[in-house]
C-alpha cells in the first residue's frame, strides 16, 4: 500500500515537472496543479495511512491524526484559488501579448535547413 502511495506521488511529481517546463502557459497552470495534488497526498500520508480507524478523538482507542487532515482540506482550498488567478493570468497574457508562449516570444518557425 505505502509503495503504491509513495509511486503516486513520485509520479505526480515528475509529470508536474515535466509540465511546468514546457513553453506554453497551459501546461504550465497543469504542471502546477499536478504538483500541488502531490504535496496534498504528501501531507495527508504524514498522518500515517491507517484504516478503520476513528477520525475524532473518543469514538475508538486507536484514532487518525487530524491535523494533517485538516492541512491538506486548506491547501486544496489555497490551490483551487491560486489556479483560477493563475488561469487569469494566462488568458490576459494571452490576450496582451498575443502569444501563450512563457516568455511572450513566439519560436522563430522561419529559419532555413540546410539539405
Amino acid at each position: 500500500m505505502e509503495l503504491l502511495y509513495a509511486s503516486c506521488v513520485g509520479l505526480l511529481v515528475s509529470c508536474g515537472v515535466f509540465l511546468i517546463l514546457r513553453a506554453r502557459t497551459f501546461t504550465v497552470v497543469l504542471g502546477l496543479t499536478m504538483l500541488s495534488y502531490a504535496v496534498n497526498l504528501f501531507l495527508f500520508s504524514s498522518g500515517r495511512l491507517s484504516l478503520n480507524q476513528a477520525a475524532v478523538l473518543g469514538y475508538s482507542s486507536e484514532y487518525a491524526d487530524p491535523l494533517p487532515q485538516a492541512l491538506v482540506l486548506t491547501a486544496i482550498v489555497i490551490g483551487f484559488a491560486m489556479t483560477a488567478f493563475v488561469v487569469i493570468l494566462a488568458i490576459r497574457g494571452r490576450s496582451d501579448l498575443g502569444s501563450d508562449h512563457v516568455d511572450g516570444k513566439l519560436p522563430d518557425t522561419n529559419k532555413k535547413v540546410n539539405a
